[in-house]
């Protein structure tokens, strides 16, 4: 008997007194049977996982995505054409071995040498080591400032994906120099490769933590933490690419 089944003794949506035996509520016409199933169904609905609650990840969420409020045409006209070409530089990048130096040759090599030379300069003060290892610090602390600043200072999460482009591309572009540890044969700037001086810069960092052995391992290593930074860029840009579209549209 439904009677039975149902015990409750007001009505679960608008909490008129329900008579023994009815059905249906005389106010808002609900069939009590079909009530009760639903309800049960919300209360056994699982709750949303806590991660996505967690105050960091509605932080991070604010930060990197919501932020972006953009609403104008051009600008997403131009985030697509960057983004397009992010995806087909970055995609002939992620697609060719390291050992070819593809990226040491490319265009945006000489954007991260001018970096790469100041960062030798800038970690004098801290001695030899530091001297020699900056010039890869200093080539991959520039994305990263400027991802930084894209976040912070200007609220552009669709720039900050770009400098985190930037930041894998700078990561693929060491990974040859560092392969090229104990065989020295790269070109340097001087034009002249590593066997004709006194080594290069990982040839010497990898010599003094007596890790020269593991160049091959490093390199690759490195630059497949950079396809995954890459990857990374393209996710973040596409998404935040799409939101830009939607409120356009939408």
């Amino acid at each position: 008997m439904i009677a039975e089944s149902v015990s409750v003794p007001h009505c679960p949506k608008c909490q008129a007194q329900r008579p023994d035996g009815a059905e249906e509520c005389g106010r808002c016409g609900i069939i009590f049977a079909k009530h009760k199933p639903l309800a049960a169904k919300g209360r056994l609905s699982p709750s949303r996982p806590a991660v996505i609650e967690s105050r960091w990840f509605l932080t991070a969420k604010q930060w990197l995505i919501e932020s972006d409020q953009t609403t104008e045409s051009m600008t997403f006209y131009g985030r697509a054409a960057v983004f397009v070409a992010m995806v087909w530089w970055g995609w002939a990048f992620m697609t060719t071995p390291l050992e070819t130096n593809y990226t040491g040759e490319s265009f945006v090599h000489l954007i991260n040498l001018p970096f790469h030379e100041a960062g030798h300069i800038l970690f004098i003060p801290f001695g030899r080591f530091m001297t020699i290892l900056g010039g890869t610090l200093g080539q991959i602390l520039m994305p990263v400032i400027c991802l930084g600043t894209f976040l912070v200072k200007t609220h552009d999460p669709f720039g900050a994906s770009v400098a985190l482009w930037w930041m894998a591309e700078s990561l693929m572009d060491i990974a040859p120099y560092i392969n090229d540890a104990r065989a020295m044969d790269l070109m340097l700037l001087g034009g002249v490769t590593g066997k004709e001086t006194d080594g290069h810069d990982w040839n010497n960092i990898l010599t003094m933590l007596d890790l020269l052995e593991w160049d091959h391992r490093l390199a690759h290593l490195t630059y497949n933490l950079g396809i995954l930074l890459m990857l990374a860029s393209f996710l973040w840009g596409g998404t935040l690419l799409l939101r830009h579209s939607r409120r356009l549209w939408e």
